[in-house]
């Protein structure tokens, strides 16, 4: 039995979901998205993920056809229709139906689309053994074009980065900003450690600014790590005592080869397993909660 999408109102079978082909999110790639995810019958930080969606969407200039209490409900009611309790939520609010020109006068509704599934971007193998990674030429926008901070559905600049690190047969590639210092990866924000230090590209680096990442840096605020959200360059990574990867899909992964420098001794250290560890209990904690009353039986997303 299939999944069940929301579309502008409707909940309709995935075969049925559908939106025009002058929509102008798939015509030119003009709309927002979030990716989010539930764990344990409650959708983890959603308000944080709906301030998100609709600041990318004010960026744009575009007004979300709902409001915020809304949307969330879509979002909760998405995993309810589907019976999921840990999942993988996708929320994409498109410019809409328009005509053949880029114009957005031309749109005069968004489309609202939410889908709850599974998803797996890493083999679960590699949270044990850590992930062999690139850096590509493929630089990352700069804020003055589309800017990153933006979570828009033109993610060329990422998929161009992608195909790169798949041609070398590794699983992520990590972009620079145009200044050469390191900005995220293809979809993940970046972190390393150096003498017990936590560092991660600040924003202004060029980069989304990352719920799992801000969830990251107040947990190890809490145990006592020093963070640092700076600047830095490949050779700081090559250095590292310690290279990781956080993302809403990703969770946290560790990094031990970057341009076939091995990271340290090869294996994951000793602050990422700390750090692992904790989200693995915030994410236990009660957030949105999906079924006020658990149904007796529920689909689990894989990792």
């Amino acid at each position: 039995m299939g999944l069940k999408i929301y579309v502008d109102g409707k909940f309709v079978p995935e075969e049925d979901a559908k939106v025009s082909v002058f929509d102008h999110g798939f015509l030119y790639g003009d709309g927002v998205f979030e990716g989010i995810r539930a764990y344990h019958n409650s959708v983890f930080k959603l308000n944080e993920h709906i301030d998100r969606l609709y600041d990318s969407a004010h960026a744009i200039n575009m007004q979300i056809p709902l409001t915020k209490a809304e949307m969330t409900e879509v979002v909760l009611e998405t995993c309810r229709q589907n019976d999921l309790q840990d999942c993988y939520i996708r929320a994409v609010v498109s410019r809409g139906k328009g005509d053949l020109g880029m114009d957005p006068r031309k749109c005069p509704v968004p489309t609202v689309v939410c889908i709850a599934s599974s998803i797996s971007l890493y083999p679960d193998e590699m949270y044990e053994t850590g992930l062999e990674v690139i850096t590509v030429p493929t630089r990352r926008n700069g804020p003055e074009g589309v800017n990153p901070r933006i979570k828009s559905l033109n993610y060329l600049n990422n998929i161009m980065a992608k195909i790169e690190a798949n041609i070398a047969g590794v699983s992520e590639a990590i972009l620079l900003n145009q200044e050469g210092y390191v900005a995220e990866c293809t979809g993940d924000n970046i972190f390393m450690v150096k003498n017990g230090i936590l560092k991660t590209p600040a924003v202004h680096n060029g980069l989304l600014e990352g719920v799992t990442r801000n969830e990251v840096i107040k947990l190890a605020k809490q145990m006592g790590i020093e963070v640092q959200e700076t600047t830095f360059t490949r050779f700081d990574l090559f250095i590292a005592d310690e290279v990781f990867l956080t993302g809403t899909a990703a969770e946290l992964i560790p990094v031990t080869s970057i341009d076939a420098r091995v990271i340290a001794d090869g294996k994951p250290g000793p602050i990422f397993g700390k750090l692992a560890t904790g989200f693995r209990e915030v994410v236990k904690q009660p957030g949105s909660v999906i079924f006020k009353k658990k149904p007796k039986t529920s689909k689990k997303s894989k990792k």
